[in-house]
């Protein structure tokens, strides 16, 4: 078995290794060069490539290419390179975040050159490469049968964790919906938390308490583990700024419930919360201040105004 691996951010370069220590023959490139060549040193199995046209011409034909680079430009501008370089019958598969409507138009620009594509939801962060990675896997049935071997060995279990979801751009798309109950989970956990810690009259134990939901409850979970993991070391998290980044994923996700008429609150306001803590709420508030002072005379701080 061999494969192309294309971007080796921290997903992609653990899906490298994963499938090398497989036996899967992984050419890798990357925009920065002395990446891949770190990651083929540390890694038997693995090669990499200067260009995009000499890892093409390491892999025997039909050909699997597995993209693992930033939605928008960089992908964009791989995939057309990728249109010069494949012969018709070999399969790309896009696995990193995007919008699905980009993976619908892909497929189509993609089959005018003879070439089938799978867009591959991963889920999994940097914990996939030892237990493996969920995939969400969209394309014809042809495209996703070239890729089903590499799946197997990819998720947590041959026969477990991965998924033929659909046509081209469903795999895109139940990411796009999984990352945004993701995005709704996380904040009911982070609101249920500071909401105990704000009682300061119990002095409860934040890590105690995570670790006894892990036991039975019915909110136990991954992210609960790993809430609870970090909570013992550290429940005060004074040196963690409060800034919360967004993938954009939940923004797809937003974005498609409002175009679908179908309510979506939580998973809408958990990404309102990231937009706030990111300081965008910042004017908002001043604002809020002001007109509060105006109708009520009610004083406001900071600067000129105290």
């Amino acid at each position: 078995m061999q494969i192309g691996l294309l971007g080796l951010g921290r997903m992609g370069a653990n899906m490298a290794r994963r499938l090398a220590r497989a036996g899967v023959s992984v050419s890798v490139w990357n925009r920065s060069l002395d990446v891949a060549e770190q990651l083929a040193a540390g890694q038997p199995g693995i090669g990499a490539h200067a260009s995009i046209g000499q890892l093409v011409a390491s892999l025997p034909a039909p050909r699997l290419v597995w993209l693992m680079l930033p939605a928008g430009a960089p992908t964009e501008a791989v995939m057309q390179e990728l249109a010069g370089h494949l012969s018709a019958g070999d399969v790309v598969v896009n696995g990193a975040n995007a919008w699905f409507r980009d993976s619908q138009r892909h497929a189509e620009e993609l089959a005018r050159h003879g070439l089938q594509f799978v867009d591959a939801g991963v889920s999994g962060g940097v914990w996939g490469l030892d237990n493996g990675y969920a995939l969400m896997l969209g394309g014809t049935r042809e495209a996703v049968s070239r890729v089903e071997p590499y799946a197997r060995l990819l998720a947590p279990a041959p026969d477990a964790g991965w998924l033929h979801c659909g046509p081209a751009g469903s795999g895109h798309y139940v990411k796009m919906v999984h990352n945004g109950i993701e995005y709704g989970m996380m904040q009911a956990l982070a609101e249920g938390l500071a909401l105990m810690r704000a009682r300061e009259d119990f002095a409860l134990d934040l890590a105690a308490i995570s670790e006894m939901w892990r036991h039975g409850s019915v909110v136990r979970s991954w992210l609960l583990d790993l809430t609870a993991d970090f909570l013992k070391q550290d429940q005060t998290l004074q040196s963690i700024e409060p800034f919360v980044a967004d993938s954009g994923e939940g923004r797809w996700t937003a974005l498609e419930s409002i175009e679908l008429g179908v309510p979506t609150p939580v998973m809408s306001l958990s990404l309102m919360m990231r937009f706030a803590s990111q300081g965008r709420n910042e004017y908002t508030d001043r604002l809020l201040a002001m007109m509060r002072k105006g109708f009520g005379g009610h004083a406001v701080k900071g600067g000129a105004h105290e």
